[in-house]
């Protein structure tokens, strides 16, 4: 039977349910409810997720998985990958582009029954397009760990656009952990509805503009020079050569990236199976007590997938006078079929969530925040010069 750590909630956690910060996070490392098998990194810690490491050797599967309610991953893996389509990526290995892995992660859980957990890939994962979803033993879902998991972590990862160098240590996916009271054992949905949303923006703005909320704070696209300047984008080219995750500031965006240039008519075609990176018309501003996850409008809006990586740590584009000071950044893959974009198209939504209690150190308030302030901005592996 999974151990509930008596008295832990009321001695550790204090009376507040949400997402934990980065705080109790480092509680739940120490109470071993997180179980690393090397210690933990410092730059691992963000304000409200930690940061997932790869493990030393990855699996080349035919086609992406879930293991379902009865196997674990490695029973599954077992059963349709070969024992040569193992990869030693200890010292660094290629992950070809189209291809599909599975690499068991350094971290483990051990988690008690209040508390369940969401992943995500990383902002500069999402931005180089590379495929990456957390999978769990007897799980029929990607992405969502369920409350009182004993086990391991998986990665799929497949690169898109190029095809990439990882190690034992490259961090991909991040991990948030959400702390549920009686009530709450069984919700599947906790975002914040437009009412509260509208009542946290008259008292600290969440957008430079006007606040268009749609169970959720309206998204759209910026692709006129007024907004950028002449470039409005970047599609990814098609025959580049191989990246490596863990350089920072080591390649020159010519090699990777076509610029996208505004038209006269504030608009974009988006070509079937392309990678575009873009940017959103609004300035947003993530409180302190709030989290947020980019997710799809509709998807009978339009022929396209926006956002691989969605998350938004509470402070995240923080002006002086906190006012909204960054935009988000759109990844946009076009689907079947050619697909007309206009500049403030609607494109996504943010969907925000309450923190259990705020981070001590907000985004942009620590040593390393690649993305605050941002406008139209590349991964951190990118001179944008």
């Amino acid at each position: 039977m999974q151990l509930l750590f008596p008295n832990l909630d009321q001695d550790d956690f204090g009376p507040h349910f949400g997402l934990l910060s980065r705080q109790k996070i480092e509680i739940m490392l120490r109470r071993r409810m997180i179980l690393p098998e090397e210690f933990i990194e410092e730059s691992q810690l963000q304000p409200a997720s930690l940061d997932l490491r790869l493990g030393p050797r990855a699996y080349r599967v035919r086609a992406s998985f879930l293991p379902g309610k009865d196997r674990t991953v490695m029973e599954q893996l077992r059963a349709i990958a070969r024992d040569e389509e193992a990869i030693d990526i200890e010292n660094g290995a290629v992950l070809e582009r189209g291809c599909v892995y599975v690499i068991p992660l350094l971290e483990h859980l051990h988690l008690p029954g209040s508390i369940s957990a969401l992943a995500n890939p990383k902002s500069s994962t999402g931005r180089l397009d590379i495929f990456t979803r957390l999978i769990t033993d007897r799980s029929d879902v990607f992405d969502r760990v369920a409350r009182a998991y004993e086990g391991p972590l998986y990665a799929e990862v497949s690169p898109r656009s190029f095809s990439v160098r990882v190690r034992k240590g490259s961090k991909l996916n991040q991990i948030r952990f959400r702390r549920l009271n009686s009530q709450q054992l069984e919700r599947t949905d906790f975002a914040i509805d437009d009412k509260d949303l509208l009542q946290h923006h008259r008292s600290q703005p969440l957008v430079d503009g006007d606040l268009n909320l749609r169970e959720g704070l309206v998204v759209r696209v910026a692709l006129s020079a007024a907004a950028h300047g002449e470039v409005i984008g970047y599609r990814a080219q098609k025959h580049a050569d191989i990246l490596d995750v863990d350089r920072v500031g080591a390649y020159s965006l010519h090699d990777y990236w076509e610029r996208v240039f505004a038209r006269p008519d504030n608009r974009l075609i988006l070509d079937p199976g392309e990678f575009y990176i873009l940017a959103s018309q609004e300035r947003l501003h993530i409180p302190r007590d709030l989290a947020a996850e980019m997710v799809a409008i509709d998807p009978a809006m339009g022929e396209f997938r926006v956002h691989y990586a969605g998350f938004f740590d509470p402070g995240f584009g923080a002006a002086p006078h906190n006012r909204p000071g960054a935009r988000a950044v759109l990844e946009v893959r076009s689907h079947e079929v050619p697909f007309v974009l206009e500049d403030g198209q609607i494109i996504g939504r943010l969907v925000y969530e309450k923190m259990a209690e705020p981070p001590q150190v907000l985004y942009g308030e620590g040593e390393v925040s690649n993305y605050q302030g941002q406008g139209l901005k590349l991964s951190k592996h990118f001179v944008m010069a």
